[in-house]
Order: C-alpha cells, then structure tokens, then sequence
C-alpha cells in the first residue's frame, strides 16, 4: 500500500536523518513508495498509485520547503494548494513526469485531482523542526481570489494615487480576468522588442501561516517530526487515528497527537514524534 501516511512512517524510521542532510532533498526518502522524484519543478515528488483506493489512494503530490531559519522558504511560481489537476501538471506526451509515474506502473488517469502535501524543515541553531502539511494550511482563500485581488490592489492603490476609480462592474470583468496564473505565466512576445517578458509569482507566507513559526504554532516544538492534518470535526479526527493505526500499528501510541487552531482555517490534527 502507497499514501502519505506511509510516507510519513517512512520519515519517522529514518528521523535522524533529517539532524545530517545538508539539504532536505539529499534526504533518504524511500524509493519504493514513489512514483516521480525531480528537483526544481512541481512537485518535487508523488506517491505511487494504490489500484485498490478504497483505505488509501496514494497519488499524493509533494514539495519540500527546506530553510535555515523558523521561516517557511518562499514558493517559487508554484502557489502553494491543496489540490492539484495532474492534467495540468502533466501536460505533454513526454513530460519527464509522465514518463516516471508510467514506469512506476500508475495508471495516471485513475486519480485526476490530487492532494498536495509540503514537506517542511526549518533550523535555528542546534534545533531543528520538520512538518508534512497538507497544502489547506497555505491554501485558506482560493487561488483565482488570491491571484485576482492582488491585482486589484496595485489597479486601486495606482487610481487612487491619481485621483480615479472604476466601478463595480469593471472591477469584476477585471477580477475574472485576472484570476488566472496560466494566462500572464506564459511567455509575452512583442514586435520589435529584443526580450520577452514572463511574470512570475513568488508567494510568501505570513506569520499566521507559519507553521514553524513558535508564537503563533508553540505547540509544533523544536526537535519534532509532524504530521499535520486538517480536522474538522471528531469522526474526521476518528477516521485520521485509525489510518494511522493501520499503518503504525500499536507504535501510534508513540506520537503525541493533539489539535492546532489555524489563524484562518480551523483546526488542524497533528502526530507529533520527537527527533532526537
């Protein structure tokens, strides 16, 4: 069986590791449960595809974030979500990832949206913090409102600094336009311009979502693995325990398991488990 949860089992039996890789990407992740591993485009690596979905899908998406401070690392082009189309991410014949998740024997179709989960590290003098997020803890208002109301602010803040405005229905033509990364992502030719421009979107996280962050999350402490997980209610907390024990068996026992109030977006369960 392939899923995060056994991906996360795998982190936990190689803990140490995360003390003496110099980056998170030269860590020992397990070979076995994955079906893409790249560096330098998203996602950084997916877990294979059960046949079977019925406990455990498998497919979920990863990226690792790793940064030499309590600080989320900055998302490069990619706005962090918790979901992905695999059809927008495979979108050639011969992407690199294609070829990998075929080799792996994935039926690549059989799961077309797909989980994200960010693999966090963060150092600060000898101590060190790592999280398997699921992607709702960045992901709190939709990407096309993020996308679109920053846009809307640069239009307003530049009216406003020139004395004008636009009205409600051009706000929202503009707003629909906007929204969407694909369509100011691609590369802009222009005649009888010697370069072309590419916009490109780097996202930042606030304090509120920082979940290394130790005024906001003191209960994620130093020297700690977690996996992070949204919860809304008790059978979802329910349903989380029991997969974790059909993974960990009776070795659940050995996590610290309690819940977090996301500033934004309610409550997140975590399994805690120390490092050292």
């Amino acid at each position: 069986m392939y899923s995060i949860y056994h991906f996360f089992k795998s982190l936990v039996e190689k803990k140490n590791y995360f003390f003496k890789a110099k980056k998170l990407d030269g860590f020992p992740f397990d070979e076995r449960l994955l079906s893409c591993r790249n560096e330098g485009i998203f996602p950084d690596m997916a877990i294979r595809l059960n046949k079977d979905k019925s406990i455990f899908t498998g497919g979920e998406l990863i990226e690792l974030k790793d940064s030499d401070s309590y600080t989320v690392s900055l998302f490069n082009s990619t706005i962090p979500s918790r979901s992905k189309e695999i059809s927008k991410i495979i979108t050639s014949e011969g992407s690199i990832i294609r070829q990998q998740m075929l080799s792996a024997g994935d039926d690549i179709d059989s799961l077309p949206i797909r989980d994200v989960y960010y693999l966090i590290r963060g150092r600060k003098k000898e101590n060190i913090k790592v999280c398997l997020v699921y992607g709702s803890f960045f992901e709190t208002i939709g990407i096309e409102d993020l996308i679109g109301q920053s846009f809307l602010q640069v239009l307003e803040e530049r009216l406003k600094s020139r004395g004008e405005n636009f009205d409600e229905d051009v706000k929202k033509k503009l707003l629909t336009i906007l929204s969407e990364q694909e369509s100011f992502s691609k590369v802009r030719n222009i005649d009888k311009a010697s370069v072309k421009l590419r916009f490109r979107i780097m996202t930042e996280v606030k304090a509120e979502g920082n979940i290394l962050n130790p005024k906001k999350y003191p209960e994620i402490k130093d020297d700690t693995l977690n996996l992070v997980l949204p919860c809304h209610n008790d059978g979802e907390k329910a349903d989380l325990i029991q997969k974790m024990q059909l993974v960990f068996s009776s070795d659940v026992e050995a996590f610290d398991i309690f819940n977090i109030k996301h500033h934004f977006n309610g409550y997140f369960l975590v399994f805690q488990a120390g490092l050292r």
